[in-house]
């Protein structure tokens, strides 16, 4: 059994979105950010750097596992699907994994922050992260040019992407002209099991306060990773 400690952001859906895919059985331990939850002594036991997500796999003595892209690879690797045996296969999941981790999700995160958020509109730093987050979308699109997923076949690498450019919307970054990830999104976005991770533990609401969607689309501190 997995316990996994989690709210609806972009690094929370990786995780549920896995372990929906996997169909392994998991208990789902909502954290509130507006409350802190994630910061509380007893959470900083299993993740010392009080973010979310993180699993405990009580199969395994209780092994604790947190940042979201390290719980991909675990789980994907524990379960044998995912993510090819293959050291090559394998390595170009990771490459795309660490993509997400190191352009897509800090850059649009930011772009969320500036874009949304900030107090003081500040048109340098919202072009600049929108722009890279463009740029990062265009190198999505020309790598699905001759790929339907990022990495041969479905993978871990599509879901932490996925999970991000999903949102792009809310960071004020457009698709247009991306024929490729347009279809991407769609045709990863229709599985099954995406649309029962991105409601775990609860749907985003786009309708919340700015406090609220701060929170859940960041993640509260947890807009890097």
């Amino acid at each position: 059994m997995i316990d996994l400690y989690t709210s609806a952001t972009p690094n929370g859906w990786k995780a549920s979105i896995v372990l929906e895919e996997l169909g392994v059985p998991y208990t789902v331990h909502p954290i509130s950010l507006s409350k802190q939850e994630q910061k509380r002594p007893e959470y900083l036991r299993i993740n010392p750097n009080g973010r979310i997500p993180t699993i405990v796999d009580r199969d395994n003595g209780d092994f604790a596992v947190f940042e979201s892209g390290a719980i991909m690879i675990y789980l994907a690797e524990k379960f044998g699907r995912l993510m090819p045996g293959d050291v090559k296969g394998r390595s170009r999941v990771i490459q795309w994994v660490m993509f997400q981790m190191g352009g897509v999700g800090p850059m649009q995160g930011q772009a969320n922050v500036f874009f949304r958020y900030a107090p003081e509109k500040i048109p340098y730093a919202i072009e600049r992260y929108q722009t890279e987050t463009r740029r990062l979308y265009t190198v999505l699109d020309t790598r699905l040019a001759d790929n339907e997923y990022l990495a041969g076949d479905y993978s871990i690498a599509d879901i932490a992407n996925w999970s991000w450019v999903s949102l792009y919307s809310w960071a004020g970054v457009s698709i247009d002209g991306l024929p490729n990830l347009q279809r991407w999104l769609k045709v990863v976005g229709d599985r099954p099991a995406v649309q029962r991770g991105i409601v775990v533990p609860e749907p985003i609401q786009l309708g919340d306060s700015v406090t609220k969607m701060a929170q859940s689309i960041l993640g509260a501190g947890d807009k890097n990773d």
